[in-house]
């Protein structure tokens, strides 16, 4: 396959190579000189373990080479990929400077092609932004309509620095954000027979996936520093601690519980996440991931409480008290602090009376 490369920085310089070394003709694009001089020199334009003795190997086969020319290397792809910057500004909003100029570039440059190309962006983007920015700039500089002129994919990257070239060897997963259907085909056969589970997903879910991914990732770092502190301030070894947190795949480092839905209630995680909170301010550490865990909860209440209100019905339903399901466990259930609220805005509450059980006690609670 034919494939043109756009910026040749970390993730574009890696992916040129590879795909290179894949046995695809592919042409790198940047408007740094020195880039392009680098690349057809065989030398790249990144320090990574692997990638030097890769560019050189494809360069001199002839199966990799670099340009400032848009128009000639867009025009003799059929895949045009895009890997420019989305750098933020201090207030965390996204740039599409670099991505905006690209499209209007590809655009111009495939106007009178007779070849159906497909643009690939793999820049790191926030939902919406092909679809509400990119997708109409390349249509008005192409004159052309997507998802039947030419096609449109999302293909984030997930490139750790160090370990790169391997990566895209082994990813842990391939993303295809498509446009259509024959969009989403181009990069199937792009990747054919790379390792990993595959997902051919709408433009906006693929764009949503690489947040998703360095969010989780930065909190899991955060959470496991905030642990070491606690530990250290209590003379407990951190390492051991954490040992065994990972050797549970049931709970702890799975699926469970990673699923969206509403906000957690039930005897332990609430009152755990206290004491270990008070524990952290006893020790005078600080840990803002965890004492932010149960107002952030009190968040999903809250937009919950507003989407019931919302309706302005006179008469509310609650089906299941306890917090969950296969339980009668009451204590720290917020739909019960619901019915102060309920009580000034409806003139009715309707649930299905019950007598409840607090495990662990004899109290009992009859719920009308």
């Amino acid at each position: 396959m034919k494939i043109s490369v756009f910026g040749l920085g970390y993730v574009g310089c890696v992916s040129a190579v590879c795909l290179a070394a894949r046995g695809h003709e592919v042409v790198g694009v940047d408007v740094q000189q020195t880039k392009v001089d680098l690349i057809n020199g065989g030398t790249s334009t990144v320090v990574e373990e692997l990638i030097g003795e890769l560019t050189s190997s494809v360069v001199r086969s002839g199966a990799l080479r670099a340009t400032t020319d848009v128009d000639e290397a867009a025009r003799s792809t059929d895949v045009c990929m895009v890997c420019v910057g989305t750098p933020s500004a201090p207030n965390g909003s996204l740039s599409t400077a670099f991505l905006t100029r690209v499209a209007e570039q590809i655009g111009s440059a495939i106007a009178a092609s007779s070849r159906r190309h497909t643009i690939v962006f793999r820049s790191t983007m926030l939902p919406g932004t092909c679809d509400r920015i990119l997708i109409p700039i390349l249509e008005k500089h192409s004159g052309r309509q997507a998802g039947v002129d030419f096609g449109v994919a999302i293909n984030p990257e997930y490139l750790r620095e160090g370990s790169s070239v391997r990566d895209f060897d082994d990813p842990p997963k391939t993303v295809i954000g498509q446009l259509d259907e024959e969009s989403g085909n181009v990069l199937e056969e792009l990747y054919d027979g790379l390792p990993g589970d595959r997902f051919r997903v709408p433009l906006q879910v693929a764009e949503m996936t690489k947040y998703v991914d360095n969010a989780y990732h930065a909190l899991k770092v955060g959470f496991a520093n905030e642990i070491g502190a606690i530990c250290q301030s209590l003379a407990v070894d951190s390492a051991e601690v954490m040992n065994i947190f990972l050797a549970d795949r049931k709970l702890n480092v799975s699926p469970a519980y990673l699923r969206p839905g509403f906000a957690f209630g039930g005897s332990c995680l609430p009152k755990d996440l206290r004491g270990l909170v008070y524990a952290a301010r006893q020790a005078d550490v600080s840990v803002p991931i965890l004492e932010n865990i149960l107002p952030s909860n009190d968040e999903h209440i809250r937009r919950a409480f507003e989407i019931v209100t919302e309706f302005n019905h006179k008469r509310i339903g609650l089906f299941g008290l306890a917090f969950k399901e296969g339980t009668d466990d009451l204590r720290e259930v917020h739909w019960l602090s619901w019915r102060s609220v309920f009580s000034a805005r409806v003139t009715s509450f309707v649930s299905t009376t019950r007598t409840y059980r607090c495990p662990g006690c004899s109290e009992r609670t009859e719920i009308s």
